[in-house]
């Protein structure tokens, strides 16, 4: 149980308490109603305090009234009910908190305060005249003595020493301390870690080039003499000539099949044209065709081969930038072909067939793991909901035995209030009862002395005048004193304080710094800023002159790639043009014209054999429809015998039929005629 959190929870409901407008019960009954996150204990403690403080209310304000016309120029109004709540504790709960929780409860206000306070209510003096005097005007002085007074007394002598410890704290408070400068210390920066670096690529195994056999007549013949150059070196291969003849034979046996099965077709589903049709149609394609101009060549005239008055363009940072770019990446793939055809590296294809079977298999693994991923998002969730519930349904179990146990402390308590009340409305009775009985008592003991008065001397009068007039000079001199006392408190105090800038406030913070410090470290902040502001304009500045410097290295760039394309086109027409007049020199060269004449005579022979085999093929074709024709002609020949043979069995088995039937019935009637010959 924390004593110094209920105090202070107690001192905030007496400050919102409002006699005028509610009853103590009531208010008691909502306050309970806002501390029902403290346990019930506590809440009992600081229910008793508020409306114990309400209950004696003329008690304690005996005391804190003359307390704040003696010290009430250095304190608040609003700490009146701090003092109410501690002067309670001291006189109805000091034996029930024991001197180290009550200290405790000192200690977590204000030491000055306090330190007042204390040492003017456990005053002795105060204690044994005036207050026991104020206080058994209403109740009983026997009372008084015994239930509040004596115990005070005896609790003052270790008060005295609380109240040492908190002068102690009150000058230790007072001197301004220095509190130790924290040093700064350097952190590592909060850097984002680098991924790790994927492997590389494994490097293509180089192969060497297949070479070509060499014969073994070539070798015999080079065995003796190296340096001659071999005769197959100029002599055609056999093999593509090998190649020709067995395509040229396959060809001719596919077309002779064609042929077979077009003209061994059913009859029904013939799909061959008639000659007049085929002829039709030959007609229609070739007036169709020569409307179209495919082969025609369309001109505009050479183009001049110096352009003139060429206007420079003006390229913007983009256009600059991409022609850069597309000039760096052909560059680069010139180099990459380049190596590859130095290193004579291949496709490699089972690196690729390998590369995209582990992507897939990634990638079934990733759609596997996606699933499992949605699949525990779900359970997860249905999870979180039964749990949800379990927390409603325990909370509300929680909250119903809490209102219970509420209840029966609201009962209780009830039941309590209603003792008291009686206990007190019956002491009460006594009070007053006693109130008679004293006053009865001094109308006698007025009568009393009256009668000693009577009964005394001369002289004993005197000596009463004498006392009278002692006590007299000792009540104006007390008077005089008091009345100094005051004139010296109503000088007003020099409050004027001297700000020190060197030194911090003394509130005992880790933040806590002076105001020359402050001012050095806001001066710190600021040329840091200003530097940080120069930093990034010189940044700035060196960026955009490098781009600048990159923009004219591009356009650099450019205009000697734009002049290696000229002169490289110059250099192909040039080599066209030469590349033209070497043929035109060539073509009139005598050997040439032979080797031209001999290619003619070599594409008329074969132009010649070509017609001479599709004569072959034409005869060929013709032969096969004869023998079609025949063939479908014994054919038909055949399967007309073949029905005519059907017929005949077929009208034999009906003749057979009949005869059988007819020699049937014959028999039949014989044997009815032996058997019934009188029907007859």
């Amino acid at each position: 149980m924390n004593y110094r959190e209920l105090v202070r929870e107690a001192i905030t409901l007496l400050d919102k308490y409002e006699p005028d407008k509610q009853s103590v019960d009531s208010f008691i009954e909502d306050s309970a109603k806002t501390l029902g996150n403290h346990p019930s204990a506590d809440q009992t403690f600081i229910s008793d305090t508020v409306y114990g403080c309400v209950e004696h209310r003329k008690l304690l304000d005996i005391v804190v009234n003359v307390f704040y016309d003696q010290h009430g120029k250095s304190l608040f109004k609003a700490d009146r009910n701090k003092f109410v709540v501690v002067c309670y504790l001291s006189m109805f709960h000091l034996e029930d908190l024991g001197l180290e929780q009550f200290s405790r409860i000192i200690k977590s206000l204000d030491t000055s305060k306090m330190h007042k306070f204390l040492s003017f209510f456990f005053n002795v003096t105060n204690l044994t005249t005036w207050i026991h005097g104020e206080w058994s005007q209403i109740y009983d002085a026997t009372y008084v003595e015994h239930k509040w007074i004596a115990p005070l007394l005896r609790w003052q002598a270790q008060i005295e020493g609380l109240l040492d410890y908190l002068s102690k704290k009150m000058t230790k408070g007072s001197l301004p301390r220095k509190s130790p400068k924290k040093c700064t210390q350097s952190q590592e920066f909060d850097l984002t870690k680098p991924k790790p670096r994927p492997l590389p690529a494994p490097e293509p195994v180089p192969q060497q080039e297949k070479t070509k056999p060499v014969s073994i007549n070539s070798l015999k013949g080079n065995s003796t003499n190296f340096s001659k150059v071999p005769l197959s070196t100029h002599r055609a291969p056999k093999e593509p000539q090998l190649l020709e003849d067995i395509k040229q034979k396959n060809h001719l046996k596919a077309q002779q099949v064609l042929y077979e099965a077009n003209i061994q077709q059913f009859r029904c589903a013939n799909q061959q044209k008639s000659e007049k049709t085929q002829n039709t149609v030959s007609q229609i394609q070739q007036n169709f065709n020569s409307k179209l101009k495919f082969d025609s060549v369309y001109s505009s005239g050479t183009p001049a081969t110096q352009k003139m008055n060429i206007l420079p363009v003006r390229l913007n940072t983009t256009a600059i930038l991409r022609e850069g770019a597309l000039y760096n990446r052909q560059m680069e793939e010139e180099l990459n072909r380049l190596e590859h055809l130095m290193q004579g590296a291949n496709e490699p294809s089972a690196f690729l067939q390998w590369q995209k079977e582990m992507r897939e298999k990634d990638l079934q693994e990733e759609l596997a793991q996606v699933e499992r991923r949605r699949l525990e998002g779900k359970i997860s969730y249905e999870e979180a909901l039964l749990a949800r519930q379990r927390v409603l349904e325990l909370n509300q179990h929680k909250a119903q035995l809490k209102k219970e146990e509420t209840a029966e402390l609201m009962r209780k308590y009830a039941e309590k209030r209603l003792r008291e009340e009686e206990e007190m409305k019956e002491l009460v009775q006594q009070v007053a009862s006693g109130h008679k009985n004293s006053k009865a008592a001094k109308i006698k003991l007025q009568e009393i002395k009256q009668r000693i008065v009577k009964e005394v001397s001369e002289q004993s009068r005197e000596l009463l005048r004498q006392a009278l007039e002692e006590a007299q000079a000792e009540l104006s001199r007390r008077f005089e004193l008091i009345r100094q006392i005051r004139a010296i408190e109503s000088v007003p105090h020099n409050r004027h304080m001297f700000l020190d800038d060197t030194q911090t406030g003394g509130h005992e913070l880790l933040c806590e710094m002076s105001l020359v410090e402050l001012r050095e470290r806001l001066a710190r902040l600021r040329e840091e800023e200003q530097r940080e502001q120069e930093e990034k304009r010189h940044k700035i500045q060196e960026e955009k002159q490098s781009r600048e410097q990159l923009l004219l290295e591009q356009l650099d760039t450019i205009a000697m790639r734009r002049t290696a394309a000229r002169h490289a086109t110059t250099q192909k027409q040039e080599e066209k043009k030469k590349r033209r007049k070497l043929q035109e020199a060539v073509s009139m060269d005598e050997r040439v014209m032979a080797l031209q004449k001999t290619l003619e005579m070599k594409q008329q022979e074969r132009q010649n054999k070509r017609e001479s085999e599709k004569g072959k093929v034409n005869i060929s074709k013709q032969i096969a429809t004869q023998k079609v024709k025949s063939y479908n002609q014994e054919k038909q020949a055949l399967e007309e015998q073949h029905w005519l043979q059907l017929e005949q069995a077929l009208e034999r088995q009906v003749r057979r039929e009949a005869s059988s039937r007819n020699t049937s019935g014959l028999n039949y009637g014989k044997a009815t005629n032996d058997l019934f010959p009188s029907s007859i």
